[in-house]
């Protein structure tokens, strides 16, 4: 599978490199030019190739969005239409800048991605966990205490496909439910953080 990145920072870059070992090729991009992503694309090794948004965006199966939120309109619209997107952004006032609908709870933050790209298919995934976690602390399938990570989506083919990702990644899945709901595992919530069983990661996620 082509999986685009719209962003390659620290979550972008470790879940390319996730991708690649399970033999997924990645195509990378961020805000300046694909040259700038030369030396990430080189220690990500084969399978890996830099683009501009809009391409990888144009040229991937799944995408993921891993841009600081205050940034999510620059994600380009018409190339992801009717594709499955990946949500990882975090509302960060102190970086973003204050976004009034979302401080008074009329929206959240993977809503309004999914506002400004209303005909892709939004999953939000991988905003909850510390890249290098991410990176160390998959497990095979059945292994004792395997950690669990959360999405929310409205679409369940979608979710199937994230969620058949993330098995492959090493981590169990909690369907907090609609996208509305990824409010249970945003900043400050219980299941924002920390490593839990997909029993302890439901019951977080209840008190969210």
């Amino acid at each position: 599978m082509r999986i685009g990145l719209i962003g390659s920072g620290f979550i972008g870059g470790s879940v390319a490199r996730l991708a690649l070992a399970q033999g997924h090729e990645v195509i990378l991009s961020n805000s300046r030019t694909p040259d700038t992503l030369a030396d990430l694309v080189a220690d990500l090794g084969p399978g890996a190739s830099a683009a501009l948004a809009a391409d990888a965006a144009d040229a991937g199966e799944i995408i993921v969005v891993t841009v600081p939120f205050k940034n999510y309109t620059a994600v380009p619209v018409e190339p992801l239409a009717g594709k499955i997107v990946i949500d990882t952004n975090n509302y960060y006032f102190e970086r973003d800048g204050h976004f009034s609908a979302i401080d008074d709870g009329t929206q959240t933050p993977s809503g309004a991605l999914a506002e400004h790209l209303p005909t892709s298919r939004i999953v939000k995934a991988f905003n909850n966990i510390q890249w290098e976690q991410l990176l160390h602390d998959g497990l095979p399938a059945g292994s004792p205490n395997r950690r669990a990570l959360s999405i929310a989506g409205d679409d369940a083919e979608a979710k199937a496909a994230v969620t058949a990702l993330i098995d492959s990644f090493g981590y169990d899945v909690v369907d907090a439910g609609g996208l509305v709901e990824g409010r249970r595992f945003d900043r400050d919530k219980p299941a924002y953080g920390p490593r839990a069983t997909a029993d302890e990661l439901r019951e977080m996620l209840a008190r969210g």
